[in-house]
């Protein structure tokens, strides 16, 4: 097995870095891996427990970062999508289906159970591409959640009617479908208490540890525990993990917890993608495609006109329902557990089993790519030429997040900038890693979120992007370089502002792509000498001039300085920081009588800053110089350098 996942990692790279190339999206990577690798391709690859196992993990995590999006008042605004559009969707689709099925001459139990497989739609296919799409918040994108949730729900009765079909016990199918809606009620209110009360509590400890491993385990951890409670009450694991995720939806934490959910959740719905691939018999395929096309082409007409009359009959905008209808008319994953499931009990036969896997592979296949044409689509309809028929924006996108200022930490700096911002009416939005600061910033009406700004992710709900500028507030070099590392990864030309202790590591800095660094320490300094030289009445201008000199020149009378017999380990290091160091010259030194030339000091990369003799101090004396006994040279430079010289000034030794 361990042999069987290392080729699958390499046909799975490939592939999607093919496809990548040639512009079409991941998911049908995942798909042709699982074709060329499955039983029915080359034949390396066999369909095991444990990876169908993980594969559903893919599911579950999705669910989690999709419940995450919808706190309990969202979902509440969007029951009439819910129970109204996803119920009228189900029904009508099934209906329609039973009775086209029934007039090609199939019974009534072998229509029903075709009926359910085809009317459920793909969540996994349809939100990845959504948030891929940056469409999750748009009219159409809330449609279709809407109608998938409904669907996610509805599977929970399905799968325990289909067995019980298969007995005929009609008193058993009501007695079951009671049970399963009550133990549902039951694990809804259990998870609902759990992620009110206990989960904030939860990751406000976890948050204030500030260990980045702890807050990832404890998500995974929050996340399979709600899936594995409502798996041990017969229902889907993906809904408990939906449900933990709405939950966690209404707290500060939630743009931190899909960042860390993300890395997991895209892996494992590579690996699902890869196991629908591997059910999809290409010889079936080339013996039936002529019926295949003509079932991909009812499907498709079919589900589109139902969705589309069905949208348009609860109040929505024609290009809304189409666009929501191409995004739900393909097969779903959850249709293939219901095909197995019937198999099982000989609702369906072996060939009617395959044939449904490839209409479900199939389009699932070809739905990325509608979604993509979309627009091209609705043009073509005359959907798009008037203004107030385009796109519409997505809802709950803040003007912060526009032309903005991003400020990565909210402490006492952060803070302060803030409050400068605010008072000259530029727009700012912050992003801050202990909870108790974001707690009292949301508090306080400040825009500040719960994140840290090394992930991606986070920097992207930022807006980085879109920002007229971001501000480092930290000073640790190693980590600031890693944020810098992932905004210039995100948005390139955007102006970054870093502060610093000092100005050790600038030139560094600068070759990250920071545009301005401040440090502290000189600033703390410059400041000093404006009050010094204010209170010895030196003209402000003066003054004003000076520093701005200073600032403008990388601080050049900052950067010399007499260093004592302490020096810091990181001053050593500093690109810019030299120190003066005097030298006084005896009568037996091996450079008296000889030419600041003739000693060919500069090979030393050390500068002689002056020349003091009999009281006198010569300024940057001339390399024709000659040293006499008695003079003191003031010399800059690293110390260890300026050690060296000393020793050859004195003894001669190079």
């Amino acid at each position: 097995m361990n042999v069987q996942f290392f080729g699958l990692l390499i046909a799975a790279v490939l592939f999607v870095w093919v496809f990548k190339r040639i512009g079409l999206p991941p998911i049908l990577a995942y798909l042709a891996t699982g074709v060329l690798a499955g039983g029915h391709g080359v034949g390396w690859l066999t369909q095991s427990n444990d990876m169908a196992l993980i594969a559903e993990l893919g599911i579950v995590f999705l669910l989690f970062s999709l419940g995450l999006e919808f706190s309990v008042s969202r979902l509440m605004a969007m029951r009439n999508l819910v129970f109204g559009l996803g119920s009228l969707q189900v029904i009508i689709t099934a209906i329609v289906v039973i009775v086209l099925l029934g007039c090609l001459g199939f019974s009534l139990l072998n229509a029903f159970t075709i009926a359910v497989i085809v009317t459920l739609s793909s969540t996994a296919v349809v939100v990845k591409l959504l948030k891929e799409n940056a469409q999750l918040n748009q009219r159409r994108g809330q449609l279709a959640i809407g109608v998938l949730l409904f669907q996610d729900i509805a599977v929970v009765p399905l799968l325990i009617i289909l067995p019980l079909l298969a007995n005929s016990d009609v008193q058993g199918i009501g007695w079951a479908l009671v049970s399963a809606l009550s133990k549902g009620a039951f694990v809804c209110v259990l998870l609902w208490a759990i992620g009110k009360w206990i989960l904030p509590k939860v990751f406000n400890e976890i948050a204030q540890v500030r260990t980045d491993e702890l807050f990832v385990l404890t998500t995974l951890l929050v996340a399979l525990l709600a899936g594995g409670l409502t798996h041990a009450f017969g229902l889907s694991m993906a809904l408990g993990a939906f449900l933990a995720g709405m939950m966690l939806g209404e707290s500060h934490y939630r743009h931190q917890l899909e960042a860390d959910i993300r890395p997991f959740r895209d892996i494992l719905m590579g690996l699902f993608f890869v196991t629908v691939g591997m059910q999809l018999n290409i010889q079936f395929v080339v013996l039936n495609s002529l019926w295949i096309i003509v079932a991909l082409v009812a499907v498709f007409s079919v589900k589109i006109g139902i969705v589309t009359i069905c949208a348009r009959l609860m109040g929505e905008r024609k290009q809304d329902a189409i666009a929501c209808a191409i995004m739900l008319w393909q097969m779903g994953e959850f249709g293939f557990v219901l095909i197995a499931l019937a198999g099982q009990h000989q609702l369906l036969s072996s060939e009617q089993g395959s044939f449904l896997i490839a209409l479900g592979v199939l389009s699932m296949a070809l739905t990325p790519a509608l979604i993509d044409k979309t627009p091209f689509i609705l043009k073509h309809l005359g959907m798009l030429n008037s203004p107030h028929l385009q796109q519409p924006n997505p809802v709950n996108v803040s003007p912060l997040y526009t032309n903005h200022v991003v400020i990565c930490g909210f402490s006492r700096v952060g803070q302060t900038i803030a409050r400068f911002l605010k008072t000259e009416m530029i727009e700012y939005v912050a992003a801050e890693s202990n909870p108790l600061l974001v707690q009292e910033g949301i508090n306080a009406g400040e825009p500040v979120i719960f994140g840290h700004v090394k992930q991606s992710d986070i920097l992207k709900t930022l807006g980085v992007e879109r920002a007229r500028l971001v501000i480092i507030t930290f000073t640790e070099f190693e980590q600031t370089q890693v944020v810098i590392n992932a905004i210039k990864h995100i948005a390139p030309e955007v102006k970054i502002l870093l502060r610093s202790k000092d100005d050790t590591q600038l030139a560094r800095l600068r070759e990250l792509g920071v545009t301005e660094v401040v440090p502290e320490t000189l600033e703390a300094s410059l400041m000093l000498v404006s009050h010094v030289l204010s209170m010895s009445g030196v003209p402000m201008s003066r003054i004003i001039r000076r520093v701005s000199n200073e600032r403008n020149n990388r601080y050049p009378l900052l950067q010399s300085f007499y260093a004592g017999e302490q020096v810091d380990t990181e001053d050593l290091n500093s690109d810019g920081l030299k120190y003066l160091h005097l030298v006084a010259l005896p009568e037996l030194a091996f450079a008296v009588n000889k030419s600041i030339y003739e000693l060919n000091i500069m090979q030393y990369k050390v500068q002689i800053k002056a020349l003091r003799r009999q009281g006198r101090e010569i300024d940057a004396p001339s390399s024709q110089t000659v040293l006499l006994a008695n003079d003191i040279l003031v010399l800059q430079g690293k110390p260890r350098r300026i050690e060296k010289l000393e020793h050859y000034l004195l003894d001669g030794i190079n």
